[in-house]
């Protein structure tokens, strides 16, 4: 999967050499959330837990958009329909929601609770046309505030989806 991702900036890099190829369209959906604490389910979903979903989908589109590497599209015409799918575990139907919007790649991610102090972001990059998965970033984070949330997430962005060698064998 890394070498693919790595495959694809590659690609990115020829073309914006060659004739300022436009940078591929990616979808970011809003990220969802698995909460098998026992806070979760004593007291189900925390309005709090939502609007940082939000926020965390709406800081990986800013940051890849301001990478230039992409073209993040607007998801709003697909939006209700989105946040109606379990988008991990539809089927491809990120994948076609996607499509609907001319993108070429399609962005879903999941923050996984075991508790208030042990989460995990994970951010998965599918490919339009094929429906392949092409890259996927995971990052722990400990504690559940806005700032834990907020640097995991940009932490999975600049390091991970966006480093230069991110997906090239590593050196032994």
């Amino acid at each position: 999967m890394r070498t693919a991702f790595a495959f694809v900036l590659s690609l990115l890099a020829m073309s914006a050499g060659a004739v300022r190829a436009e940078p591929p369209k990616l979808a970011v959906f809003d990220l969802e959330m698995i909460d098998t604490s026992l806070q979760g389910e004593v007291n189900g979903p925390r309005t709090d837990e939502q609007a940082r979903l939000l926020r965390a989908g709406d800081q990986v589109r800013k940051e890849l958009a301001d990478s230039g590497k992409f073209r993040v599209l607007d998801i709003a015409p697909v939006n209700a329909a989105a946040h109606g799918s379990n988008l991990q575990a539809c089927g491809g139907c990120d994948v076609k929601l996607a499509g609907e919007l001319g993108a070429d790649l399609a962005m879903t991610g999941v923050v996984q609770k075991v508790s208030n102090l042990i989460l995990n972001i994970n951010l998965y990059l599918r490919d339009v046309h094929s429906g392949q998965l092409v890259a996927a970033a995971s990052a722990d984070m400990r504690g559940n505030t806005d700032e834990s949330w907020s640097r995991a997430t940009d932490y999975l962005v600049r390091n991970r989806l966006l480093a230069p060698n991110y997906g090239a064998p590593q050196a032994r």
